[in-house]
């Protein structure tokens, strides 16, 4: 079962989310926040009863902490638990800011009821999801010629391992595609990630699209 925090500053968006997942079987929201700051207390209280929910969907836009700040500091203290930023509008600088705090996807309001829960699945198992419409706007921004040849910052073997986190594959499928051990597979993204500065794969994978290493998503 995913247990799923949902934060949003609009009840009926929580009611409605609620409904959905209580008809999903492999998913449970467990708790709900209003804000930023509110998501950050019930995640205290989590971690120091139940236990921490696998993942939280997170919107951006509230008062007093919205959620771009919510997730970065979700993502300081408790690394395990992984964000899914929701919000209305595909806001270029917003979705970078989600990102560069830790997001592990990014969804729009209007997405379909399985898409949702297609998230959150993707989310609890390290994997990146994005709304095709943000990953097109993503991959336009990002389209610029590289500032350092990346083959300089990498091994073959972490070139290989970043395409597969970039095609949104999660370390037990890396694992298995290049006949490793899933903790090798682990090692390697981490190592990845430090060399190249970023602190998710969702960075990663957006990275190797720009840097030409990956194919850009259609």
């Amino acid at each position: 079962m995913i247990c799923v925090l949902v934060v949003d500053d609009h009840r009926i968006v929580r009611e409605g989310l609620r409904a959905y997942l209580s008809l999903v079987d492999d998913i449970e929201m467990v708790g709900e926040a209003a804000d930023g700051r509110a998501a950050l207390d019930a995640l205290a209280r989590a971690k120091a009863g139940p236990g921490l929910p696998d993942v939280v969907l997170m919107d951006l836009l509230m008062e007093p902490m919205d959620g771009i700040a919510a997730t970065a500091t979700i993502k300081a203290r408790y690394p395990e638990v992984e964000v899914v930023a929701v919000t209305s509008f595909v806001e270029e600088e917003k979705v970078h800011a989600a990102l560069e705090a830790g997001a592990a996807g990014y969804l729009l309001k209007d997405a379909e009821a399985d898409e949702i829960a297609a998230a959150i699945r993707s989310a609890q198992r390290g994997e990146v999801h994005l709304d095709p419409a943000v990953a097109r706007q993503l991959t336009a921004s990002l389209r610029r010629g590289p500032t350092e040849d990346p083959r300089n910052l990498l091994t073959d073997r972490e070139r290989e391992v970043l395409l597969l986190v970039a095609r949104g594959q999660a370390n037990k499928e890396i694992a298995a595609e290049l006949v490793i051990s899933e903790r090798t597979a682990r090692t390697h993204v981490s190592n990845i990630l430090s060399k190249l500065g970023l602190t998710s794969r969702t960075q990663a994978a957006l990275w190797a699209v720009r840097e030409g290493l990956a194919p850009a998503p259609t």
